[in-house]
């Protein structure tokens, strides 16, 4: 199993923090962002390589911090040549770019690079398996309905099954939200390739899971314990305040 971290992105909404330095190398706490996610992902059972995909903006800094990190998974940087906001590929492009760049031909867990969280992953691994020729994706109930309309939402059935997924959603169907982290099973990763093929959005990771949720079954795996997307300087000075 691989691990793909997207890294790509610019940050504009905090600025100036993320002019010359990307979002996922700020602190939190002692150390930077993106080693809390690579702490949760060294813990997983079967994982031998996690991969990072920046721009060409960031790429050095990561490629810097990588010589410095010390760690028991090796850890790949890709850059995936956009140079600025009106280039980027989105977080399918860049997980697609990932894949043909590195030759990733494996089950693969893909993490946002600004998410941090307090749990194991091994029991969301444990049950993608189990349904292994179907997709999964994490959730986490923020119990607000208001709040959930500035989130990706799932509802999800009693099999744990997606029903639906919208983005950002006026009146949201559920609390759960979209975390974006998913598990492709090996043979998910053609149909990666045939969303992009048929002229399918490319931003947003969630586009793809709703597509692919109206043709086949994807799992959903609720998360407890603590959260946080990191998209400004609001959330950010929240998660530098908290025990992670």
């Amino acid at each position: 199993m691989k691990a793909i971290i997207l890294a790509a992105g610019y940050a504009t909404r905090l600025w100036p923090l993320t002019l010359d330095r990307p979002k996922p190398l700020l602190h939190i706490g002692k150390r930077p962002m993106i080693e809390h996610i690579i702490k949760r992902l060294n813990k997983i059972n079967g994982l031998t390589q996690i991969h990072v995909v920046s721009n060409t903006k960031f790429v050095d800094a990561f490629v810097q911090w990588e010589s410095q990190y010390k760690g028991p998974k090796k850890i790949f940087i890709t850059d995936d040549g956009m140079k600025s906001l009106d280039e980027r590929r989105g977080s399918i492009g860049d997980i697609l770019f990932a894949i043909e760049k590195r030759k990733i031909n494996t089950d693969t867990i893909v993490v946002a690079g600004d998410n941090i969280f307090d749990f194991d992953l091994n029991g969301f691994i444990k049950n993608a398996s189990a349904n292994s020729q179907s997709a999964s994706i994490g959730l986490f109930d923020i119990k607000d309905r208001k709040l959930a309309k500035e989130y990706g939402i799932v509802a999800i059935n009693k099999d744990l099954t997606i029903a639906s997924f919208e983005e950002k959603p006026s009146k949201p169907k559920s609390t759960l939200a979209a975390m974006c982290l998913y598990y492709f099973p090996k043979d998910k990763i053609r149909l990666l390739r045939k969303y992009k093929a048929d002229g399918n959005p490319l931003d947003l990771a969630g586009s793809f899971i709703k597509w692919l949720s109206s043709r086949e079954s994807v799992y959903g795996h609720v998360f407890k314990g603590k959260w946080l997307d990191i998209g400004d300087k609001k959330s950010l000075k929240k998660a530098q305040t908290m025990k992670w």
